[in-house]
C-alpha cells in the first residue's frame, strides 16, 4: 500500500477534565450531550475512523498486516521516540472534533487519576498533548482486526478491543519522562514515574545478602530487548526465592506499574501473567550499571517472565518498555 505522509469514567469528571485541558493542543471543549459515558477507547476509535476524509485515510490508515519500510510490522512496533505517521495530532490536518476524539481515546485508556500526571509528562517532554504525537489506525473497524495507535516521544499507546489475541495493551507499549533536562538527578525530582522505581527498590531493601547477590546484575541489557525469552535464561532473583512478605511487596509494585491504565487492560495483563505461571514464574533484576549518584538506589531494574517484560531504565532519565502476552510464541518487533 502506498502511504502519503503529511506533516468508563463519570460524565461530570470527564467534562471537567477535558474542559480544563481544552487549551492544550487547541482542543475544543466537549459539548454536553455529545458522548455517552459508555463509550470505550475502541468505539471512539471507530468513530474517529468514520470521520476521516480520503486524504486523511491515506496519511494515517494502513492494513492490519502493514509492514512499514522503516519500522516493520506497525501493529507491534514500539520505541521511545517515534511517529507512526507524520501529521501531528494538534495540527490543522485534523478537525477540532477529530482532535477532541483523539484526546478522549487517550483519556479512556488512562485512569482519571493519572491524566494530570501524564499531561505533566507530555508538557515537559513535548510541549503538551498532541504537539509531538501522531496516530495510526490499523485495519478496519468491525473486521475483528483493528487497532488505534498513539505514538510520540516517551509514549506508545494502543487499543484493539482484543483484535490482537493473547496480548495485553493491544501489543508492546512504552512510557517515559524527562523531567530534569535529559540528565536527571539521582532522586529524579518531578519525574511522574520515579515512584515506581522507589517501590521496586523497597523490595530490594527487604532482601538478605544471599538474595541480593541473586538479584543484582552488573551489565544492563539493551533496553529495547523486550522479546520474550520463554524457557531461556532470565537474569535476576527468581520470585520463588522471595519470602511471603517479599512477594506481597512485589505484588504491590506490580499493582503500581499497572495503576495508570484502564481496568480492562490491567485485568488482561494479569490474565496473561497468570497463564505463564504468575509472578512465581518471573525474575526480578536490579542493575548496578547506570546507578545515578552511586547511591545504591537502583535506577535500572526489570521484572521478567517467560512472556512478560517490564523493563525500567532510569538513567539518564526514565524509559519504560512493556511487553506482555499469555505465551512466548506471540511475535513482536523487538
Amino acid at each position: 500500500m502506498k502511504m502519503h505522509f503529511k506533516t468508563p469514567l463519570p460524565r461530570r469528571r470527564l467534562l471537567a477534565t477535558a474542559a480544563s485541558l481544552a487549551t492544550l493542543a487547541g482542543l475544543p471543549r466537549p459539548l454536553r450531550g455529545e458522548e455517552p459515558v459508555t463509550a470505550t477507547a475502541e468505539t471512539l476509535a471507530q468513530r474517529l475512523h468514520a470521520t476521516l476524509t480520503p486524504e486523511q485515510r491515506k496519511a494515517v490508515c494502513v492494513p492490519w498486516d502493514y509492514v512499514h519500510p522503516k519500522f516493520g510490522l506497525l501493529r507491534t512496533r514500539v520505541a521511545n521516540n517515534w511517529n507512526a505517521t507524520q501529521p501531528a495530532v494538534a495540527s490543522d490536518f485534523f478537525t477540532r472534533d477529530q482532535r477532541r476524539l483523539v484526546r478522549e481515546i487517550f483519556e479512556r485508556l488512562i485512569e482519571p487519576e493519572w491524566h494530570g500526571r501524564l499531561d505533566k509528562q507530555l508538557e515537559d517532554d513535548t510541549g503538551g498533548f498532541g504537539h509531538d504525537q501522531s496516530i495510526a489506525l490499523i485495519g478496519e473497524p468491525g473486521s475483528g482486526q483493528f487497532q488505534f495507535l498513539l505514538t510520540g516521544r516517551h509514549m506508545t499507546l494502543r487499543c484493539d478491543g482484543d483484535s490482537a489475541e493473547h496480548v495485553a495493551f493491544g501489543g508492546p507499549i512504552f512510557y517515559g519522562h524527562d523531567a530534569g533536562g535529559f540528565n536527571e538527578e539521582p532522586n529524579h525530582p518531578g519525574n511522574v514515574f520515579w515512584p515506581q522505581a522507589v517501590a521496586a527498590n523497597g523490595v530490594y531493601s527487604m532482601l538478605d545478602g544471599r538474595q541480593r547477590k541473586l538479584a543484582l546484575v552488573e551489565a544492563l541489557p539493551r533496553e529495547t530487548a523486550i522479546a520474550f525469552r520463554g524457557s531461556g535464561f532470565i537474569p535476576g532473583i527468581p520470585v520463588t526465592e522471595l519470602s511471603t512478605d517479599q512477594r506481597a511487596e512485589l505484588g504491590r509494585v506490580l499493582a503500581l506499574l499497572l495503576e495508570p491504565y484502564r481496568t480492562t487492560d490491567r485485568d488482561e495483563a494479569r490474565r496473561c501473567l497468570e497463564k505463564q505461571g504468575g509472578l512465581e514464574a518471573c525474575r526480578l533484576a536490579f542493575y548496578s550499571q547506570g546507578d545515578l549518584g552511586n547511591d545504591g538506589v537502583w535506577d535500572n531494574w526489570r521484572l521478567e517472565g517467560p512472556s512478560f517484560v517490564w523493563h525500567y531504565r532510569g538513567a539518564p532519565h526514565v524509559h519504560v518498555w512493556v511487553n506482555i502476552a499469555d505465551s512466548p510464541n506471540v511475535p513482536t518487533n523487538s
